[in-house]
């Protein structure tokens, strides 16, 4: 059985916290209204095609899966501007909610979905107390890649992701 490489979309893939004003290279501005956007404006999303071609590359070592609050919208807003086929995605329990001894919330919800099979998960929120958690609560093999949420994945996370899956 692959692992998982469960898939953050704000922050790893629409680097949100770059300039307003400076698109990053690559990357592509898409306008959406993904449920729950109640601002009168549709929200920005910046997207590079080329993480979609990374990701197709990787799904010969992983099963890929969708760890975001966007939940099933993913595979309407975000798959298609990426090339990616339908993913299943998490659906999580409680967004945003308490979590374990100062870990991110969606933590304890990854290792539950993970459900003892080794994973690779990006995310821009991830810390050393997340890393902590799963070190004392997952058995299996896990790789935590925090992604800086105003860059986005670049070619040495893919580089890591690959060279942990054939390890």
């Amino acid at each position: 059985m692959k692992p998982l490489l469960l898939i953050d979309i704000d922050g790893p893939l629409n680097p949100y916290a770059a300039r307003a004003q400076h698109r990053p290279e690559g990357y592509r501005t898409h306008r959406m209204r993904p449920s729950g956007w109640t601002d009168g404006k549709p929200l920005r999303v910046w997207l590079n095609p080329e993480h979609g071609v990374e990701l197709l590359a990787l799904a010969d070592a992983y099963e890929l899966v969708w760890a975001t609050t966007w939940k099933g919208e993913a595979n309407e807003w975000i798959g298609p501007h990426l090339g990616l086929p339908e993913l299943p995605f998490i659906d999580w329990p409680q967004m945003h909610g308490k979590a374990p001894r100062g870990t991110f919330w969606k933590t304890q919800y990854i290792l539950e979905y993970a459900a003892g099979r080794p994973f690779a998960w990006v995310d821009d929120d991830i810390t050393d107390l997340d890393r902590e958690w799963v070190d004392q609560h997952h058995l299996a093999a896990a790789l935590l890649l925090r992604i800086n949420e105003g860059i986005g994945l670049t070619r040495p996370d893919f580089d890591a992701l690959a060279d942990w899956a054939a390890a």
